[in-house]
């Protein structure tokens, strides 16, 4: 049987803020707009809260994307009637593909959990856009580490649905045992393993960490990556 930890990439292996601030910088340029530092918090709310909607089944991956720049684009005062925000979108996605940054110390610790845990196979699931996943990974040089990629836009299903972790499950066709979803999302990664019944791992905690341990019965939180670690070998020697 394998040890098979399923991660998130968004902050949680890949710095998701960096490439994001490089991207929008890029897109908003183009577009003739003033880039600071402020439109860009704006902008990381806005998408916080659309990804919410989206993760509730509350609007499309294609809703999510368009109204992201419209509403910062009208914050600038722009009229975006005549603005393609589609394109805007697909602009600012190939700039975060081609800018992948490994969070601070997660290179280290991939290498250490492949040296440290036998039959470890380590995998990729996300709700990001396919080419943003895959052009990141490729920058990174992640692809190197992982056997395989789940990204919700390829699968027509998305985290914290049991059919997205039903998918994956059926993919890899081991025991539920043998798997821990390690991610810094409360609404889409520990929710998901809840959903799926399976192990999981709260990574960067933030908040009221013993609520959220309870509402989403979280069975491990890691406040670094040797935390991480460490929960990954403990796990590790109970199977």
């Amino acid at each position: 049987m394998h040890r098979n930890l399923l991660f998130d990439l968004d902050q949680t292996l890949l710095d998701f803020h960096a490439s994001e601030h490089v991207a929008l910088k890029a897109v908003m340029e183009m577009n003739s707009q003033a880039f600071t530092e402020e439109r860009y918090d704006s902008f990381k709310q806005i998408n916080k809260q659309l990804w919410l909607e989206f993760e509730k089944g509350m609007i499309s991956k294609a809703e999510l994307f368009e109204t992201r720049f419209k509403i910062l684009f009208e914050e600038c005062g722009c009229n975006t009637n005549g603005m393609d925000l589609m394109k805007i979108n697909s602009d600012f996605i190939d700039y975060m593909s081609q800018n992948g940054i490994f969070m601070d110390g997660a290179l280290d610790f991939l290498k250490k959990v492949v040296d440290s845990v036998p039959n470890v196979r380590i995998y990729i699931i996300t709700n990001g856009a396919t080419r943003n996943a895959k052009g990141r990974i490729a920058a990174t040089g992640l692809n190197d580490y992982i056997c395989d990629l789940f990204v919700s836009e390829s699968m027509g299903v998305s985290k914290p649905s049991y059919e997205y972790f039903d998918i994956v499950k059926k993919t890899i066709n081991d025991p539920d045992k043998s798997y821990i979803v390690i991610g810094d999302s409360l609404t889409s990664d520990m929710l998901g393993a809840k959903n799926a019944d399976l192990t999981s791992c709260w990574f960067m905690p933030e908040g009221d960490v013993k609520e959220a341990m309870k509402e989403y019965e979280i069975d491990y939180i890691a406040s670094s990556f040797d935390d991480l670690f460490d929960i990954v070998i403990k796990w590790s020697a109970t199977l």
